[in-house]
């Protein structure tokens, strides 16, 4: 098993990985909308899930795979009233739809929106 490690996301903050790669499959570890350059998040849905998007795109990059190969995400929300424009967002960069399940859950790390979590093949 391999550490996805990159600084173009953010920096795990618990005793957690970004994520694993170990034979043709990549793992990534929630991720929240924290603009790994500024520490900053976003405000809103939309701006949250593109950050959340992006942050998930990093270390699907560092792992040598893209999102075209993502075969399964794990969506969080924390308002279900978000679903429609969240899903705007994702849909631009998860083009080839892979599998999905989306919740809402009661909080989420530092009070975000939105998380995303993604299995790939590479």
């Amino acid at each position: 098993m391999n550490v996805i490690e990159t600084k173009n996301a953010p920096g795990a903050i618990g005793p957690y990985s970004q994520g694993y790669a170990f034979g043709d499959l990549v793992i990534t570890s929630g991720q929240i909308p924290v603009d790994p350059a500024t520490g900053e998040i976003p405000e809103g849905i939309s701006a949250q899930a593109e950050q959340s998007c992006k942050n998930v795109g990093a270390i699907l990059e560092a792992a040598g795979t893209g999102f075209d190969k993502v075969v399964k995400t794990t969506c969080f929300l924390a308002d279900m009233g978000d679903f429609a424009a969240f899903n705007e967002v994702y849909a631009k960069f998860f083009t080839s739809k892979p599998a999905r399940s989306c919740v809402a859950v009661k909080a989420l790390p530092k009070g975000v929106l939105c998380e995303i979590e993604a299995i790939a093949l590479k």
